[in-house]
């Protein structure tokens, strides 16, 4: 008989309009790394913040038991006392604190009224060492990578003796490197007998770590699958999230038809105005009518400053040489909303911050881009902007009970597709996606591989920045690979492959 740390039974959670979690049944065997998928909005999260304490005991019917007893967990305190800690995909860490000071705050060591400083920095030490960091616990958090900062919050985690790991999309904003590291230290967290729960969009890492796969679809629990039993492939968790066979998971277009150059790069360099260092040395690149360009590269290469720096968003950067030419023409764009007047369109990395206004509902962040078009007299034709906004919804599958619903309480890949439609609305020229996909769901990535296609087939140009490699291959007609701020060479969608464009990658 299996030995069950935590047992969720008949879990049903209701928000206004929307039932998240619909009799759910999740059970984790203790030392397990246990991964719990499902598309956007199928309620894995919710389920997380039921166990952990965010949604307390009486907003939520059902039981959960752990460590074979009922739980009435009424806070995060609560859940984190009993040895379960959640790290979310957004890291909640204080910029300007040290890590030692980050680890324990909240449950600082306290020699009577007064914080016992040594301890904490020795103690916040052997933390570090426990997920293979080897750095100061002086250091501040604003001078680490994202992935560094992603080991201290384990770390963080440890303090609280944690027994029960949730990490919610862990590898979502992390290099190949950095995600690799992850998955090796959960592998020996493992082998010490901590049990994880691991929520990833990412089928290829959840293949080679996972002992069992929950799937979850529209509130419901699907299937669980232990891969010791069986062989668990990505088509067959694809198959069970979205309920159908996906055969080709980057769909090929019809109508290839690539005509002239639409945008052009010269000799294009940028400066960064703190240190003074050019961040992008002397590129050359173009994009034509209809074409889906990639730019790859590893973290820091330059990719999304080169996108910035291109639609005129440069306020921590100088452009000291190069011209951008639209249709021969040549431009400057010292401002976003020239940018865009000349037809280009930026769809950010960072939704949540820089793409989205998240108190604000569908219809406001759709057409706010582009208002000049519903205005009529000076005044704002509000039955258009209506039309406008269930157009959209309709047309890319916007998953909403109303375009009145707040952008904050969409699912990832529904928030990605209110940010693509405020710039299809706009009706670009040319689009700059800077990681159109990260953080979604591989349906909601089918989806909108799918509208990228129809955009070009309608006469639009794509420039399509992503750190997932495979991505790039699939979806590109043409390729540019970036490192150290330099073009270090083009592909043909026909010639390009892994190895090639890791090498151009590594190149400086």
């Amino acid at each position: 008989m299996s030995d069950y740390i935590l047992e969720m039974q008949d879990i049903n959670k209701e928000f206004p309009g929307v039932k998240a979690l619909n009799k759910v049944n999740f059970k984790v065997k203790r030392g397990e790394i246990h991964c719990l998928v499902g598309e956007n909005g199928a309620g894995k999260s919710t389920l997380m913040k039921v166990l952990s304490g965010v949604y307390p005991y009486g907003s939520y019917s059902g039981n959960i038991v752990y460590n074979k007893k009922i739980q009435q967990f009424k806070s995060i305190a609560e859940s984190e006392a009993a040895g379960i800690a959640i790290i979310y995909q957004e890291l909640a860490l204080i910029p300007e604190l040290s890590i030692y000071e980050n680890i324990f705050f909240g449950h600082e060591i306290m020699d009577g009224k007064v914080i016992n400083w040594n301890q904490t920095i020795v103690k916040a030490k052997e933390l570090l060492t426990k997920v293979r960091l080897n750095i100061s616990p002086s250091t501040k958090i604003k001078d680490l990578g994202v992935g560094t900062r992603q080991l201290v919050e384990i770390a963080k985690a440890f303090s609280k003796d944690v027994k029960l790991l949730i990490l919610d999309e862990p590898t979502a904003a992390l290099n190949e490197d950095d995600s690799e590291n992850l998955l090796n230290l959960l592998r020996e967290l493992k082998e010490q007998g901590v049990t994880c729960i691991m929520i990833s969009h990412k089928l290829k890492e959840i293949v080679s770590i996972a002992d069992t796969v929950t799937v979850l679809r529209d509130g419901s629990t699907i299937c669980s699958m232990d891969a010791h039993q069986q062989n668990i492939t990505e088509q067959e968790i694809i198959k069970y999230m979205v309920g159908r066979e996906i055969e080709n998971i980057y769909p090929k277009r019809e109508n290839i038809d690539i005509g002239d150059i639409c945008l052009e790069i010269k000799n294009w360099t940028v400066q960064d105005l703190n240190t003074g260092r050019n961040i992008l040395k002397d590129i050359n690149i173009n994009v034509r009518k209809g074409e889906i360009v990639g730019i790859a590269g590893l973290m820091g290469a330059g990719r999304t400053e080169l996108a910035l720096s291109i639609y005129g968003n440069t306020p921590k950067y100088q452009i000291t040489g190069g011209e951008i030419l639209m249709e021969g023409e040549k431009k400057e764009f010292h401002h976003p909303k020239n940018a865009l007047k000349a037809g280009i369109a930026y769809v950010s990395e960072d939704r949540k911050r820089n793409g989205l206004i998240l108190i604000q509902d569908i219809k406001y962040n759709i057409t706010i881009s582009y208002l000049e078009k519903l205005i009529k007299r000076v005044v704002i034709n509000h039955n258009e902007e209506i039309n406008v906004a269930k157009e959209y919804q309709k047309s890319i599958n916007i998953k909403t009970p109303s375009i009145m619903q707040k952008v904050g309480n969409l699912s990832g890949g529904n928030q990605q597709k209110v940010s693509l439609a405020k710039w299809m609305f706009a009706e670009p020229k040319v689009l700059i996606l800077d990681e159109p996909t990260r953080g979604i769901d591989v349906g909601a990535k089918f989806e909108i591989y799918s509208l990228m296609n129809q955009l070009v087939e309608q006469g639009m140009s794509i420039i399509m920045i992503s750190s997932e490699l495979l991505e790039v291959l699939g979806m590109s007609d043409r390729m540019y690979v970036m490192s150290e701020g330099k073009i270090t060479g083009e592909l043909d969608a026909s010639e390009a492959t892994e190895q090639k464009v890791m090498a151009m990658a590594t190149r400086g």
